[in-house]
């Protein structure tokens, strides 16, 4: 599990996977996160637009990543 730093308070879903590399691109995000292949702190999310705070985990393809602050 890696900590992904955030300059704002929250952030979507959809641009968190992508800053933590978990995915190429957000026509990549939609298509996991519909397919239900993305777990947000262990719960199935299908929602692209889910605003993560500090301390959320999301985990896809095996590899977890955590909201932290900068």
């Amino acid at each position: 599990m890696s900590d992904i730093p955030i300059s704002d308070q929250s952030i979507r879903l959809g641009q968190f996977l992508k800053l933590a590399n978990l995915i190429d691109s957000g026509a990549d995000a939609k298509a996991v996160i519909a397919d239900g292949l993305v777990r947000v702190n262990d719960e199935v999310e299908r929602r692209r637009g889910r605003q993560l705070v500090v301390g959320d985990t999301v985990e896809f393809a095996g590899v977890s990543a955590t909201v932290a602050v900068e």
